[in-house]
C-alpha cells in the first residue's frame, strides 16, 4: 500500500508540474506603469515604498519556473520580465547607488553585479548572466532580446512601462528594436556615418546570423545605411537610469 501511495503521489506531483500554467505578469505591469516614465527612467526612490509588491512578484516568479509545456512566447516573456524585475530589485537593495557597476566587490566577492547569484527560480540559484547568456540568448536565438533586457543604465535599452506578455511579445520586441535604434542618445545614424551602441560590437554575431549588420540596422532604423556607411561605436554610459 505504501508503494502504491508513493507512486500515486509521484504521479500527482508530475502532473501538477506538467500542467502548471505560466504566471501572470500583472504585478510587474502595474509597478512599471506607476514608476517608469515613457523615456524608461525609473523612480527608484518612490518604488522603494512598493518594494513589498515587487518582492511578491519575484516570489511568484521564483515559485513558477518555466515548463516545457509553456509556449515559446510564454517562456520568453517570463525570462525577460524576470531579468528586468530582478535587476530593479538589485538596485533597490543597494539604493542609493550611482551605477549598477558599483554593486559587487567585497560584499559579494564577485567581479560584477551580473555574477551575483541572488535569483531563485524553482529552487535553483541564478545570476543575471545565467538568464541573459545561458537562457535567453542560447535558447531563443532572437537578437531583439538585447533591446528588451535592461541593465539599469542610461545607455541600455529603455525599460518599457508595461510587462512583456506572450500574446504581444513579437510586437513588443519589434517596438523595442525601433525605439532603441532611433534613440539618438543610444545610436546616432546618418546615411554617411553611424555611431552605434556598443551592443552591436559586443554581440555582433547575434545580429548577423541572418544577414549583415547593415541589414539588421535598416530593419529598425528610420535612417537607412549602406555598405559604404562609416560605422563606429558610442561610449557607454553606465549611470543609473533614474528619474531626476
Amino acid at each position: 500500500m505504501k508503494k502504491a501511495s508513493l507512486f500515486i503521489s509521484c504521479l500527482i506531483a508530475a502532473f501538477c508540474a506538467f500542467s502548471q500554467k505560466a504566471p501572470s505578469h500583472q504585478q510587474w505591469d502595474k509597478l512599471v506603469k506607476k514608476y517608469v516614465n515613457p523615456s524608461g527612467m525609473v523612480n527608484y526612490k518612490d518604488l522603494q515604498k512598493d518594494k513589498g509588491e515587487l518582492d511578491a512578484y519575484l516570489k511568484t516568479l521564483s515559485g513558477n519556473a518555466p515548463q516545457n509545456s509553456w509556449s515559446e512566447n510564454e517562456q520568453k516573456a517570463y525570462w525577460i520580465n524576470a531579468y528586468n524585475a530582478f535587476t530593479v530589485s538589485l538596485i533597490l537593495q543597494h539604493y542609493p547607488v550611482k551605477s549598477i557597476k558599483d554593486i559587487a566587490g567585497k560584499i559579494y566577492k564577485v567581479n560584477t553585479a551580473w555574477d551575483i547569484k541572488f535569483i531563485n527560480i524553482g529552487g535553483k540559484k541564478n545570476d543575471l548572466n545565467n538568464i541573459e547568456h545561458s537562457i535567453l540568448r542560447k535558447k531563443f536565438n532572437d537578437p531583439r532580446i538585447h533591446f528588451a533586457i535592461v541593465c539599469a543604465s542610461m545607455s541600455c535599452p529603455r525599460l518599457p512601462n508595461e510587462a512583456y506578455t506572450a500574446a504581444q511579445i513579437d510586437e513588443q520586441l519589434d517596438d523595442a528594436g525601433k525605439g532603441f535604434l532611433n534613440d539618438k542618445s543610444k545610436n546616432r545614424i546618418s546615411a554617411a556615418n553611424a555611431e552605434l551602441s556598443k551592443y552591436f560590437s559586443w554581440y555582433k554575431g547575434d545580429f548577423t546570423k541572418n544577414g549583415s549588420l547593415v541589414d539588421f540596422i535598416n530593419k529598425y532604423s528610420l535612417t537607412k545605411i549602406n555598405a559604404n556607411t562609416k560605422i563606429g561605436s558610442l561610449d557607454y554610459n553606465w549611470s543609473l537610469n533614474e528619474q531626476k
